[in-house]
């Protein structure tokens, strides 16, 4: 019996069982047991009112009400859907600015664990791209190889592109090309009209000019848009030297996992999985990816890297280090010229 109902049936015999004979009583009692499964002596108690029915809900009580479910929700959608992790390093540096809110509430986030911010967000998550790669001819001269365990300075790139296609590859769209660093998650985004090999390698140029730190890797999938003359040209022929220009298997997405996760973190999230058919949307795309989008995700955007991963049986065990911006990681990599660090503190301080 479910027990708003015992409290109405309790009720409704306590006055009953009060006035009634001993024998009337034994039958009241039997009856009560029966019906609400509580043991005899504990259910003449509550008929004497010597106990009365807990009336709050066990366990303890609520830390987090909804005023605080309702702030972490505007400020983790206005922090790009980060992780709880990244989100609870992400706090000390977005609240300040955030003036909607009382001291309280304030405190309460800054205190808020991150598997309480999962729990509480688990409510509002969600979707899914397709694949618009296609094979390339020229991938037999490109080595297959992972960069990761040569990672120890910056300069290591993993790039890949998304499609703003809907639901349907069919013909023209737009285009993300995502860059990412593998030692520091420096992340630079373009929109690119269709995939042709041209109008990639140009939006590689940009990207690379506003790179703080030289491309010494570039690793890729298969794609056309990659595994192409043009760029294959244009990392080998440099006049400072090669890039170490490689490839990823094919259809193993974990080869690409930084690039893929930064599609999903600094592409869907911002202009999701509609289709894009006009070009004149791309210049749009561009200017919030360089004015606004990147710069949140470099300077302000907490990253964890992962530090080792165990597998013991069917139980994975994963380690990461302390969850630090792509800008903090450049700053404390002792790879970086002093003038470079100088500038992204300038950087910083302006944003």
């Amino acid at each position: 019996m479910p027990i708003k109902m015992r409290r109405v049936y309790l009720d409704t015999i306590r006055d009953r069982y009060k006035n009634a004979p001993k024998k009337e009583k034994t039958k009241i009692l039997d009856e009560f047991c029966k019906n609400c499964g509580y043991e005899r002596k504990y259910a003449i108690r509550i008929l004497n009112r010597q106990v009365e029915p807990r009336l709050s809900k066990p366990g303890p009580k609520i830390t987090y009400g909804s005023d605080v479910v309702h702030h972490l929700r505007i400020l983790w959608q206005s922090m790009n859907m980060m992780c709880s992790k990244k989100l609870k390093a992400a706090f000390p540096l977005w609240l300040p600015y955030y003036k909607d809110v009382n001291l309280e509430t304030r405190e309460l986030l800054m205190q808020i664990s991150p598997s309480t911010i999962d729990r509480l967000l688990k409510p509002f998550k969600k979707l899914r791209g397709i694949s618009t790669t296609r094979p390339s001819m020229i991938k037999s001269r490109i080595p297959i190889k992972l960069l990761d365990s040569e990672v120890d300075k910056p300069g290591y790139i993993e790039a890949d592109t998304v499609a703003h296609c809907g639901g349907s590859a069919e013909g023209s769209f737009t285009n993300s090309l995502t860059m990412v660093d593998l030692y520091s998650a420096w992340t630079e985004n373009r929109a690119v009209w269709t995939k042709s090999a041209d109008r990639v390698l140009e939006k590689i140029k940009a990207i690379e000019e506003r790179l703080p730190f030289d491309m010494i890797g570039f690793a890729c999938d298969n794609g056309t848009e990659f595994l192409n003359q043009e760029l294959y040209n244009y990392l080998f022929n440099r006049p400072s030297g090669p890039v170490d220009f490689v490839r990823r298997r094919p259809y193993k997405k974990n080869d690409a996992a930084h690039v893929e996760q930064k599609n999903f973190t600094h592409v869907r999230e911002l202009f999701g999985y509609e289709r894009f058919a006009s070009e004149n949307l791309v210049p749009l795309m561009n200017e919030i990816y360089q004015a606004y989008w990147n710069p949140i995700q470099n300077f302000f955007t907490p990253a964890m890297k992962l530090k080792s991963k165990v597998r013991e049986g069917g139980k994975t065990t994963k380690k990461y280090d302390e969850p630090k911006t792509p800008c903090q990681r450049l700053l404390d990599s002792p790879g970086i010229p002093n003038y470079i660090k100088l500038k992204l503190r300038q950087d910083l301080s302006t944003k």
